[in-house]
């Protein structure tokens, strides 16, 4: 374990006003708070926030960093309290652990969502201050460093989750050095034995090659100086997971990758990186389409570099890299090397190859954009997929029309690149040209294309593009408009079925009116309460009742059921207010399965009958499946306030006292009505028996609250819909 006085001398080697005091503190603080407790590996566990105030130290970061990686892990695993850190420690400290303390209280139902919301949390946070996602980083890599001792299934599991989350977000802040030992590690955990076959042939390659790495150096180095340049060149073997990479992205075999070698060669100035790169090409024969210019159009993560690959000593293809000393820092370090170039004159910078301020930098942007994704309210699964999305890393460099240069995933589509311009150009695109002519809005676009967006103020973008874009901001916006369109759809209905109910009285209905009642109604503008009515969530007679209009609530049901479709047939009786059949033909809902609104629903047509309403999962429609012509697509309308329908449900019983009250005493709680309930022993099964139960319920929202209350009851084993 590090001593105290080793960590502080680490510090002031990089920062001689560094603040020793506060590193004492924080060091004394965290031993004492973290106390006995130990890792999975049976060392103290103060030895794991030790190790990453030491990976930072590496870093050259500052002293309130330093001391926040001491402390990370107190408010969430000790005794000690976010007001605590705060008294001893400062605003700034306290900030950057509460950052890092990961949401305990979540009712959550899933993993996924726990996980979503904490990374969400952690996003937010470095979007304020790029500290905490610095301190998160050297966390993660130090766990990931003793991971063997980790249970298999957590294991996996924290590996998968870096693979996925936690490299590729420190490869788009540019810390390299990171990212590839991330990976590397959870390769070797994820697929073991890909990992060992690239890592012998790399062993076999080594032993035939045997100098050829020292050679080319020194043929390059010689080519360099000879040139008057000055320059350091240094050859490696590429990485197993690189190596892994490409040869899946590529479709190749091991056997097929010939530029296994590469070389790094770093320059002074950025003059000295295109006379570099002419002196390399005059000496050995380039490979045609494989230059790299990331100087003039850098990468989103402000990597910097010429890459290009030749053909070099005994005809052996050999892949350089070609940068200045300060573009490998931000190569290697990303964010966290900003400060090395803080108090350089911008002249300065220039010359070396380095155009923005870090807090312009490209990685800064990407982050406030990532920011803007957060803002919409996704769901879980929605903020996961995003925010893989965005670490996605290869990329294509296209044009505008003008000139502007937009950056996008590699196979990204039109679609991705009228949303990268601007949301509104996306939602109005109605095609494209690609370098001129016309194409189709899934053609994939490529290196250097210039797109040309075709746009009509009439156009609103149809679900369908959610599955041809691949950004998640494409796919966002899609999914906002695809949901303003629907909203805009109930908001009409809801406006019908309002304005029907109060033209009774000859009134006339003012937008006014209606904006000064919304907030007695809780909602946050017209337009919500029209759809809200509209999709039945919000009764028509508590609309009236917050205008001040008195009409008989017997009108009220009348007007819901003339604009619902919901009529009476000759005994009196509500028929079902279904949308999509014809006027006049009877309706009737499939006994064995149910069907309730809220769900996804199909007619069939039998002669003679009318039409059969089944839930889209019924298994019976299977055997309708050589008779398209019966098939009738059907929606829910406005059903009459207080009608119930049917769905049959299967549910799994332990055998013991009490279990057919638990049922019962659920559904009643819950609203519900059961019409049949059928009970039967399983055959050769003791400990358990099945129920049947047929009940009827408002909605689908209604339906599932019943269901997960059952769930949740300790003699209820499973619950189901019956399929049919």
């Amino acid at each position: 374990m590090m001593r105290q006085y080793e960590l502080v001398e680490r510090v002031t080697s990089y920062d001689p006003e560094a603040d020793e005091d506060l590193l004492n503190r924080a060091y004394i603080y965290a031993m004492k708070a973290h106390g006995n407790q130990t890792r999975a590996s049976g060392e103290a566990y103060f030895n794991h926030p030790l190790e990453v105030a030491a990976i930072l130290t590496e870093m050259k970061l500052d002293t309130a960093t330093i001391a926040a990686a001491l402390l990370h892990d107190t408010v969430e695993d000790t005794e000690a309290t976010q007001q605590e850190l705060v008294e001893k420690f400062g605003e700034e400290i306290a900030s950057l652990v509460d950052g890092l303390t990961k949401i305990k209280k979540l009712d959550m139902v899933t993993k996924e969502a726990t996980q979503a919301e904490n990374l969400r949390k952690l996003l937010l946070a470095m979007s304020k201050d790029v500290r905490v996602l610095l301190v998160k980083l050297a966390d993660r890599l130090h766990n990931m460093r003793t991971l063997n001792h980790v249970k298999p299934e957590k294991r996996l599991r924290i590996a998968q989750e870096t693979m996925e989350i936690y490299a590729p977000l420190a490869g788009r802040m540019g810390m390299q050095l990171i990212r590839d030992e991330m990976e590397d590690i959870a390769f070797q955990i994820l697929n073991p034995d890909a990992n060992k076959t690239i890592r012998d042939r790399l062993k076999r390659l080594h032993a035939e090659s045997g100098d050829l790495l020292r050679e080319i150096e020194q043929d390059l180095t010689r080519v360099l100086t000879d040139a008057g340049i000055s320059a350091s060149v240094k050859g490696r073997e590429k990485r197993a997971y690189s190596i892994w990479r490409k040869m899946e992205r590529k479709h190749l075999a091991l056997d097929q990758l010939s530029d296994i070698f590469a070389f790094r060669v770093l320059v002074e100035t950025v003059n000295d990186c295109y006379l570099a790169l002419g002196n390399v090409h005059q000496t050995w024969r380039a490979v045609p389409e494989k230059f790299k210019d990331y100087i003039s159009n850098p990468k989103q993560n402000d990597y910097r570099s010429l890459h290009t690959i030749v053909v070099g000593p005994h005809s052996m293809r050999v892949e350089m890299q070609i940068r200045t000393k300060l573009m490998h820092e931000i190569a290697e370090r990303g964010v966290a090397a900003h400060a090395l170039y803080k108090d350089v004159s911008e002249a300065k910078l220039a010359q070396l190859g380095v155009r923005v301020p870090a807090a312009e930098s490209n990685a800064y942007r990407w982050l406030r954009h990532l920011m803007e994704v957060l803002q919409e309210g996704d769901s879980p699964k929605e903020f996961l997929e995003h925010t893989r999305l965005e670490l996605f890393h290869d990329q294509v460099f296209c044009f505008t029309p003008k000139g502007q240069l937009i950056a996008l995933p590699r196979g990204a589509t039109p679609i991705d690149f009228a949303y990268a311009v601007h949301t509104s150009v996306g939602d109005s695109c109605v095609g494209c040209k690609v370098n001129g002519r016309h194409a189709p809005l899934v053609t994939r676009l490529n290196n250097g294309d210039e797109v040309e967006i075709v746009r009509s103020d009439a156009q609103t973008p149809p679900p369908a593009w959610e599955a041809i874009a691949i950004t998640g901001k494409a796919k966002a916006a899609i999914r906002r408009a695809t949901r303003a369109a629907i909203r805009k759809q109930f908001a009409g209905i809801g406006r019908e079925i309002i304005e029907s109910l109060v033209s009774k009285q000859k009134h006339v209905l003012t937008d006014k009116e209606l904006a000064a009642a919304v907030p007695r109604l809780g909602h946050k503008n017209v337009d919500d309460a029209l759809a809200a009515v509209g999709r039945g969530d919000l009764a028509g007679i508590d609309v009236l009742k917050a205008l001040g209009l008195n009409i008989d609530e017997k009108e009220v049901r009348a007007s819901r059921r003339k604009i619902g479709g919901a009529k009476k047939d000759a005994e009196g009786r509500a028929s079902l207010p279904v949308r999509g059949a014809a006027a006049g033909v009877a309706l009737k809902i499939h006994p064995v399965t149910g069907a309730v609104p809220g769900e996804r629903i199909v007619g069939i047509v039998t002669p003679g009958e009318g039409i059969t309403i089944y839930p889209i999962f019924a298994q019976a429609l299977e055997k309708f499946d050589q008779e398209p012509e019966r098939w009738v697509d059907l929606t829910w309308g406005v059903a009459e306030e207080g009608m119930r329908f049917p769905a049959r449900l299967t549910i799994t019983l332990i055998n013991e006292v009490g279990a057919l009250a638990q049922v019962t005493q659920v559904i009643g709680e819950h609203g519900g009505n059961i019409d049949e309930l059928q009970l039967q022993a399983r055959h050769g099964v003791r400990d358990f028996f099945d129920l049947t139960v047929l009940v009827e319920v408002f909605d689908i929202r209604h339906l599932n609250d019943i269901m997960n209350g059952l769930k949740s009851r300790p003699l209820v084993s499973a619950v189901d819909r019956v399929s049919g």
